[in-house]
């Protein structure tokens, strides 16, 4: 694993920390690859079921490295978009915890993540077309999907900032709290998360994910074909019987 990517566990929880504050935790091609190898991590590893992305040093993530852009470093990878992540997200729930800025393709990690906790003093922002860019992460893709359409359009043609409360307000964040306590946060929210069924979960994601590319009868029968073999299977007689006897459950993922 890189250095430009702290990963620790807890619990049943990946924390993914982008660790270049020097840089403001923009993503060079090391970092990139680092969070692909982390994603494929959590998704494979059955004694995971959550995973949380954040930045160290009071900064969330400033886009890519424009530096190592003119070096001819790219923070993308092919078929996975750019931080390794933004086009493939893991099949397990992704939170994003936010402090300071989440600007360009930092903004789009959050906007590809299922949930974001954010600090009161964050702010998230898509500034591509000040630089002459276009944010090709998500950001012309998906905003307009996250809040509402004038909104993002507003941000994506200005590329002014958008502030926590403000993004709580759209419901475009889950969670706003006092200034460093973004990752207790989420992993407090992780940890809800965690105690559900797995199986249920990854179903649920892969549900709300792809149905947007759906008519109305193919939803009906490809929700049914994902959600079906979740019924049949052992976690959910195991979900059953922890409520009759009134106990947690042990998951099993089988």
């Amino acid at each position: 694993m890189s250095d430009e990517l702290i990963v620790t566990y807890v619990e049943n929880i990946c924390v993914m920390t982008i660790n270049r504050p020097q840089a403001r935790n923009a993503v060079n091609g090391a970092t990139a690859r680092a969070i692909a190898e982390a994603v494929d991590a959590l998704d494979e590893r059955d004694d995971l079921s959550v995973g949380v992305i954040t930045g160290a040093g009071g900064t969330f993530c400033a886009g890519m490295d424009l530096r190592g852009f003119l070096d001819g470093d790219r923070p993308s990878i092919e078929g996975r978009g750019f931080a390794g992540l933004v086009e493939q997200p893991p099949r397990k729930p992704l939170i994003a915890a936010v402090e300071g800025y989440a600007l360009a393709g930092g903004c789009e990690i959050a906007i590809a993540s299922d949930l974001v906790v954010a600090a009161e003093t964050a702010k998230f922002g898509l500034p591509e077309v000040k630089r002459g860019l276009v944010p090709t992460g998500g950001g012309a893709l998906k905003l307009h999907r996250q809040l509402p359409y004038h909104v993002a359009m507003e941000l994506l043609f200005t590329g002014d900032w958008l502030t926590a409360d403000r993004a709580l307000q759209y419901g475009f964040v889950n969670r706003v709290v006092p200034e460093g306590a973004a990752l207790d946060a989420a992993l407090e929210l992780a940890r809800t998360i965690a105690g559900n069924g797995p199986l249920a979960l990854e179903a649920i994601k892969r549900i709300v994910r792809e149905s947007q590319d759906w008519s109305a009868a193919e939803g009906v029968r490809t929700q049914r074909e994902i959600a079906d073999p979740v019924f049949r299977s052992a976690d959910a007689r195991e979900g059953a019987k922890a409520f009759t006897e009134r106990r947690a459950p042990v998951w099993t993922r089988r």
